[in-house]
């Protein structure tokens, strides 16, 4: 066999090339954003490093926002899978914890852009508003499906509204995050968790929930 024309040698595609070249201009961008800040980052600053000419720059990204909006929904990409493959284990509200961790984590390693991040990605124009708004409904699916469970089981009353409930949480999600992002939240994840406890409570089957309160102090 010719060594020269095997697959492992042969030269890559035109596509191969064209996303390993959108990845490289990602990786640089991310790093000048969460570096540099949005607004101080460049088209060309991030061409040179990528080693690319402005306009392949351009050409991938229409603009310096639609940078920042792919550079975002593929990371989020990543934590979202980890989000929808949490809530196996522990009570209702650890469980709804674990599910919503990865997506803090994800913003908690870049502080200085997730204000951002959270801009982008809640008022994003068409067409990244419908791919936010899509990660977003498949995470508030997961809460539901872990409710829906957690109805089926008992562990909640019967007449619970897994889906409102499931909003419910998110919202709380949401409201820790900006907390956080303004800089008076400390640790959203722990006040998300403690929000999300006692909302569980009050749906809570009726024997349960007395239980709950005699064991109150």
């Amino acid at each position: 066999m010719n060594t020269f024309t095997s697959k492992k040698y042969a030269p890559k595609g035109r596509e191969a090339q064209k996303a390993e070249t959108r990845a490289r201009i990602l990786e640089v961008a991310r790093t000048h954003f969460e570096r540099d800040g949005f607004e101080a980052s460049s088209f060309r600053s991030i061409a040179e490093e990528a080693a690319v000419a402005t306009g392949t720059v351009a050409l991938h990204f229409t603009d310096k926002k639609g940078l920042l909006h792919a550079a975002l929904y593929d990371d989020l990409e990543l934590a979202i899978t980890r989000c929808l493959a949490a809530g196996a284990r522990g009570s209702l509200a650890d469980r709804m914890t674990a599910i919503m961790q990865p997506a803090y984590a994800y913003y908690g390693r870049r502080p200085r852009l997730s204000r951002t991040l959270l801009e982008s990605s809640l008022f994003a124009d068409s067409p990244w508003r419908e791919r936010f708004a899509d990660q977003a409904v498949r995470v508030h699916g997961r809460l539901v499906r872990v409710m829906e469970a957690a109805r089926s089981g008992g562990e909640i009353a019967s007449d619970t509204d897994v889906t409102v409930f499931a909003a419910a949480v998110f919202s709380f999600y949401y409201m820790a995050l900006i907390g956080w992002a303004q800089g008076q939240v400390a640790a959203p994840l722990v006040l998300f968790r403690r929000m999300v406890k006692q909302h569980v409570g009050g749906v809570l089957p009726a024997k349960r929930r007395r239980r709950a309160v005699k064991a109150k102090p």
